[in-house]
């Protein structure tokens, strides 16, 4: 059986996106005050985007994109700069679920494991991160150590590790993930990174 090749848990990729029109966007969007954690999806499952597509057959696993199609929200309609960023990562794979996370100032995302977002696992989704909004009190550990992810930055992370989240700052964290279809461009700019 031939051994699937291991990749580094983060690795920061060869993009760089414009943060003052990324907060703008993505603040336009939060509207009302949340408490501790707020989503708002931009890609979601067509049947939530459009109440008059059938339901789907449940998932087994929600991280593997295959059992649903997908469609772009109200909130990337109304985001020409966020729209531009998925359309870039478009050209390469397919694009799944997108969302933007909020994490309130003094809030914790717990531990936890993404079991089937790794390059890694056999029918994988992988998810890149970028960073909108953070602030001095925002660290993202990954496997007991400090991911180095700045505003703007996109990286894939190997998620299906522990990680967790902490915002001891006083504003917003803010993140969008893009959920893609593992390929062999998308892996190749992946490999170029490491």
């Amino acid at each position: 059986m031939e051994k699937k090749k291991q990749f580094k848990d983060r690795i920061q990729l060869p993009f760089l996106f414009d943060v003052e029109k990324m907060v703008l966007e993505a603040r336009a969007l939060k509207q009302e005050h949340y408490e501790y954690y707020k989503v708002i999806p931009l890609r979601a499952p067509a049947h939530l985007v459009d109440t008059s597509l059938p339901f789907p057959p449940p998932a087994s696993d929600y991280a593997d994109g295959s059992w649903t199609e997908w469609k772009d929200t109200p909130a990337l309609e109304k985001s020409p700069y966020l729209t531009s960023i998925v359309n870039e990562f478009s050209q390469y794979t397919t694009v799944n679920l997108v969302r933007l996370l909020f994490l309130a100032p003094k809030s914790v995302v717990q531990e936890h494991k993404d079991p089937t977002l790794a390059l890694e696992e056999e029918k994988s989704m992988i998810r890149l991160t970028v960073p909108i909004d953070n602030n001095e009190g925002v660290e993202f550990f990954l496997n007991d150590t400090l991911a180095p992810m700045k505003v703007g930055e996109c990286w894939y992370l190997r998620l299906m590790d522990p990680h967790r989240v902490i915002n001891n700052g006083t504003t917003d964290r803010i993140n969008m993930t893009i959920d893609i279809i593992p390929n062999d461009k998308i892996i190749s700019i992946i490999e170029d990174a490491m």
